[in-house]
């Protein structure tokens, strides 16, 4: 299945994603609190995906996606927010995101967006 990189400055978050997400087969291959850290990360590992917050401690993931597709035009980042604004969705995928998954969230609801974001 894929690699992906979670990027959330809340630790439950990160552990909650990644059960869900190692359940259905995929490999975490990092995890990150911040846009800066995730960059470092991002490098090392190579990620098919990562999930990435929008309200960090210290940083923004709107600057940290634009960040990263300008550095890596292929990068697939999906937002997994509890900024349920239509504005602030339309915003992320124009940025380049490739999905958006509001929290909290079903395992269902998150496995399905996975699915959907790395087929794009």
């Amino acid at each position: 299945m894929a690699k992906i990189l979670i990027v959330d400055d809340v630790l439950i978050m990160r552990n909650i994603l990644r059960v869900m997400l190692e359940n259905a087969g995929h490999e975490i291959v990092g995890n990150a609190v911040s846009g800066e850290e995730a960059l470092t990360k991002y490098a090392e590992v190579k990620p098919d995906l990562v999930t990435l917050d929008i309200q960090m401690e210290g940083g923004d993931g709107m600057t940290f996606l634009e960040t990263i597709i300008q550095q890596y035009p292929d990068a697939k980042v999906m937002m997994v927010s509890a900024v349920d604004h239509q504005s602030t969705r339309k915003k992320a995928l124009e940025l380049g995101a490739v999905g958006y998954v509001t929290k909290p969230f079903q395992a269902d609801d998150i496995l399905k967006q996975t699915r959907e974001a790395l087929a794009k």
